[in-house]
């Protein structure tokens, strides 16, 4: 089953007009009740008609002042049937190619120790490339992957973890130090 203009148009109206995603699936055929609410957020649709709104809609209102367009923020998708009424919250945006990355602690955040321990390390290093990782070798990575000259720590790890003690250092932090530096 395919997602044609015919069918979307079918979707999206019966979604405005309250219907359930199970009706919605009936009246399609071919489609499960999850594949319309997966279209359903796809698309973006939200603010439908609830059965009693319907109603509600149907009587007269007074005229209201025009509202304002506010910049549209991801909603709620509201999932119900006749026996249970499920909201899903909006999904969180994630990152794609070409976005820049969430702030990221930064080496001056990092102890001077930590940062000196890596140096030393990463001289004696491995030099392992991904296919020759264990679970006993520390997955550090250095360097830019996209180049030739990309390699991972390769060292034993602490129990545990999966990085070496140096490693360990800089990647997880005690928790006092995050906490001065939140308080900045």
């Amino acid at each position: 089953m395919s997602w044609t203009d015919d069918r979307v148009e079918i979707l999206k109206t019966m979604w405005m007009e309250g219907n359930s995603a199970s009706q919605i699936a009936k009246e399609l055929g071919g489609v499960t009740r999850n594949a319309v609410i997966g279209k359903v957020h796809r698309l973006g649709l939200s603010n439908r008609a609830t059965p009693s709104k319907a109603k509600a809609k149907a009587a007269p209102k007074a005229k209201a002042a025009p509202k304002t367009k506010a910049p549209s923020k991801p909603k709620a998708v509201e999932v119900s049937s006749t026996s249970m009424s499920v909201t899903i919250p909006p999904r969180k945006p994630i990152i794609t190619a070409g976005q820049p990355l969430p702030p990221q602690p930064s080496n001056s955040e990092i102890s001077a120790e930590a940062l000196q321990k890596v140096a030393v390390v990463e001289q004696d290093a491995k030099k392992l490339t991904l296919m020759e990782l264990t679970e006993r070798t520390c997955k550090w990575p250095i360097g830019d992957p996209a180049t030739e000259d990309f390699w991972f720590c390769g060292l034993g790890v602490e129990s545990g973890k999966p990085y070496c003690e140096a490693h360990n250092g800089v990647a997880f932090q005690p928790m006092s130090a995050r906490r001065d530096r939140r308080a900045r």
